[in-house]
């Protein structure tokens, strides 16, 4: 008899698990500097909270990177040992987090079988337990069901937002894992903006009467970017210049990021990411260049191209080993060696991967530090997802940069980074609210476009693609005044340190700010009187409103409020007839909050 199928407190601690009190704080990657002992602080704090309260359900929202595996796998070492469960299932979303799961088990002397299919309707006895996806165990909830009954069985629900993407799948988790003896929920991403209830996660009424999800535990980006458990996110976005032909036959010119339609938008965000235009093959040198710079510091730092579809994912790849000399690892989704070239890619040097869609959500490839987002999707979602790979920090001031297209939604989805959400119930609909999805239907809807493209913007056609540097975005706040590619500007930020902490990242900004503000040119009239630039009054309106509503979210201040404030600073009138340097006052003023300064 196994050591932890007797008896609790009629057992010693068999030398298998006695293993977990050796897990890293995050698996596999090595402990993030700061972090001490077994257990980082935020995963100690919520293993004494459920040991403690020992309940049968358990929800803990934690950042990517932040080291759920760990949290998860020391609870279910101490159930096990303790004789409280017998067995241990995992479901997770994907097949390849199954094997990681897996992998990240046995470390600590817990046997699970990824390959467990629901054919064989039991699990070897070798094993401790199975790893499942949540399709899986729709298809046939009442197999799991039984196996849940015939033991006592720890339920790990890995990325537990999923349990809601559809009616069945929510109904055949619940049927399936009703019975189990505890239930460890975990996310790290945003929960859905729809109104289907998550399996096992409760909901409670706020002051409006809206019944929002309840966590045991929540460690936010926020919390773990001070603790230095995670990396600081730098995203360096790019403009330029777009042609291109709808489908009536009229050829339409916009720089991107201006304000366009919601049509005009998507097409000059498709223009920039065709591979056959100059916008996309400047963004990937730059990205390269500044992977350079990072891999001065660290050797072994990779970068990661999430691409649109696999067309596009084959034309980039081609396009990075003309820039590097060295072919990247592609990746595409319905490959059936995806996984392996993941997992080769992470314990490798080589210096670029490309990916559609493998490397969205749950997947660890820690020495990913630079990464270029050129995806049309745009959900809350998977951006999170997407940017979760590059936030795991393992030592002291690695820091993530992240290359994408100046376009509103990004922009903004990159400057509430930090922002932490609660899946909502009775309430409006994301069209009636006017938000962006963040359920998987919405996700998988977007990558079903993403993958016939053409289908969805019939008769569109990309014709010209110039890139220029537009500006970084860090913090909540916005540096750089522009310039060309290969520009002294530009290249300010590409040459940033390798290693810098968050302080440090912030501290750098705002001297290139300063320098770049300075050195400016004054452009005058014959008479000498100031020319108004509309183009550059334009952009310094636009900043200055993204920063209020970054600071508006962060403070909980109305945005009418802040802008008398900073008129009071400032002086002059309302943001459309103030002028440029009134406004660069104002836009100073609101950085200068960001950082602690009144």
């Amino acid at each position: 008899m196994r050591p932890h199928d007797q008896v609790q407190g009629q057992h010693p601690q068999s030398p298998s698990l006695a293993a977990a009190t050796q897990l890293p704080p995050a698996y596999p990657a090595r402990a993030a500097w700061g972090t001490a002992g077994r257990l980082r602080a935020w995963q100690a704090a919520a293993l004494e909270r459920y040991l403690s309260t020992a309940p049968r359900d358990f929800l803990a929202v934690a950042t990517p990177g932040a080291g759920k595996t760990t949290f998860a796998l020391r609870i279910a070492t101490e159930l096990l040992e303790t004789g409280v469960v017998r067995r241990v299932s995992v479901v997770a979303p994907t097949e390849h987090l199954k094997t990681q799961w897996a992998d990240a088990a046995a470390k600590v002397g817990i046997s699970i079988d990824p390959s467990f299919r629901n054919a064989q309707g039991r699990h070897g006895a070798q094993f401790d337990g199975v790893a499942l996806t949540y399709a899986q165990v729709a298809a046939n909830p009442a197999l799991h069901r039984a196996r849940t009954e015939a033991a006592r069985t720890l339920v790990i629900l890995d990325e537990v937002h999923h349990g809601g993407d559809a009616l069945s799948w929510g109904d055949a988790v619940r049927e399936a894992f009703e019975p189990a003896t505890r239930r460890l929920a975990l996310t790290g991403t945003p929960f859905r903006s729809d109104t289907a209830a998550i399996p096992f996660v409760e909901y409670e009424r706020d002051a409006e009467g809206i019944r929002r999800s309840r966590s045991d535990y929540s460690y936010g980006y926020g919390d773990a970017l001070r603790d230095g458990v995670v990396r600081p996110v730098i995203f360096l976005a790019y403009t330029g210049e777009m042609r291109w032909r709808t489908r009536a036959g009229d050829e339409v010119s916009a720089r991107l990021g201006t304000p366009m339609t919601k049509d005009a938008i998507a097409q000059a965000w498709r223009t920039a990411l065709n591979p056959d235009g100059e916008w996309i093959r400047s963004v990937l040198k730059a990205a390269d260049t500044r992977l350079s710079e990072v891999r001065r510091s660290v050797p072994d730092a990779g970068g990661l191209v999430i691409a649109t579809d696999q067309d596009t994912a084959r034309a980039y790849a081609a396009q990075l080993r003309a820039i590097t000399g060295e072919p990247p690892v592609v990746v595409l989704s319905d490959d059936a060696g995806a996984s392996k070239r993941i997992e080769d890619f992470s314990a490798g040097e080589q210096r670029w991967m490309v990916a559609v869609r493998m490397v969205s959500e749950g997947v660890d490839v820690p020495r990913l530090a630079v990464g270029v987002y050129a995806t049309a999707a745009a959900t809350p979602l998977f951006f999170a997802q997407a940017i979760g790979r590059f936030v795991r920090a393992r030592k002291r001031g690695e820091t993530a940069s992240i290359f994408l297209p100046s376009v509103p939604v990004l922009l903004g989805l990159a400057g509430e980074l930090e922002a932490e959400r609660d899946h909502a119930l009775d309430r409006k609909t994301s069209d009636e609210a006017g938000e962006v999805l963040l359920d998987d239907a919405a996700l998988e809807q977007a990558n079903k476009e993403e993958s016939a493209s053409d289908g969805m913007l019939a008769g569109f056609e990309a014709l010209e693609a110039n890139a220029s540097f537009d500006k970084v975005l860090f913090d909540g706040g916005e540096f750089g005044v522009g310039g060309d590619v290969g520009s002294d500007e530009e290249l300010d930020f590409l040459g940033l340190p390798g290693l810098l902490d968050a302080d440090q990242v912030a501290t750098l900004l705002r001297q290139h700010q300063a320098q770049h503000v300075a050195r400016a040119p004054k452009r005058t009239g014959t008479d000498g009187a100031a020319v108004v630039d509309h183009r550059r009054l334009t952009e310094l309106r636009k900043e200055l409103n993204q920063l209020v509503s970054a600071w508006s979210r962060r403070s909980s201040t109305p945005h009418g409020v802040l802008h008398t404030r900073l008129r009071q600073h400032s002086g002059g009138g309302e943001v459309a007839t103030a002028t440029a340097e009134q406004i660069e006052k104002r836009i100073e003023k609101v950085r200068a909050w960001f950082i602690g300064k009144s």
